[in-house]
């Protein structure tokens, strides 16, 4: 199982992070040790300054190599939300020298994940989510507004890696991200139906 990421792929949350939009898919993956279903999501200890990114998830149901767009979406078995908790503080150091940024996305326990749910429920041309921090709308996104469409995404990774069944994909994160501190509680909803909570301790 592998767990890929897409940055920038909402050109509001491009321009709030001062980031170009991209022209092609920004592709980055984290380690299956990121993977949390737990509710309780320890704060790292070597960063001052971890964001929540919450993102539309993809389950593939099969896998293949260089999938034709047309049949990408045959590919997709349910779908999930997921936080990408991001060390900001180390991102940016990251970004001023050059270096890759995995040690800023791909820590213990930055990558959790909802129960997942068949992606036949939802037309994910317009499927809405949203998230909450300690009852506080933050961030409200809607698939409609990827840059890069799920179709597509599947159809561009399969390019370059073999894609698997059980594989993930991050689809990217609407505006509205923010920093976490212990204590928090955030919610995340697809549609109007809350399936993801997680607290910072």
């Amino acid at each position: 199982m592998k767990i890929f990421c897409i940055g920038r792929n909402y050109v509001d949350h491009a321009k709030e992070l001062n980031n170009k939009v991209p022209k092609k898919p920004l592709v980055f993956m984290k380690p299956t040790t990121a993977l949390s279903y737990k509710k309780k999501v320890p704060y790292p200890t070597f960063s001052q300054s971890v964001h929540y990114e919450l993102e539309l998830v993809l389950h593939l149901s099969k896998g293949g190599k260089n999938i034709k767009l047309s049949q990408a979406h045959n590919h997709i078995g349910a779908i999930a939300l997921g936080i990408d908790y991001t060390a900001r503080d180390i991102q940016a150091t990251c970004k001023a020298n050059g270096h890759p940024w995995e040690i800023a996305k791909g820590f213990d326990n930055a990558a959790t994940l909802s129960p997942m749910y068949a992606a036949s429920e939802f037309n994910l041309k317009s499927t809405k989510f949203s998230l909450s921090l300690n009852g506080r709308l933050v961030q409200s996104g809607d698939t409609k507004d990827m840059i890069f469409k799920a179709d597509y995404l599947i159809h561009y990774l399969s390019q370059y890696f073999t894609l698997e069944a059980g594989d993930l994909i991050y689809t990217g994160t609407p505006a509205g991200v923010g920093p976490i501190k212990k204590g928090d509680k955030l919610e995340g909803r697809l549609e109007e139906r809350l399936i993801l909570e997680n607290v910072i301790v």
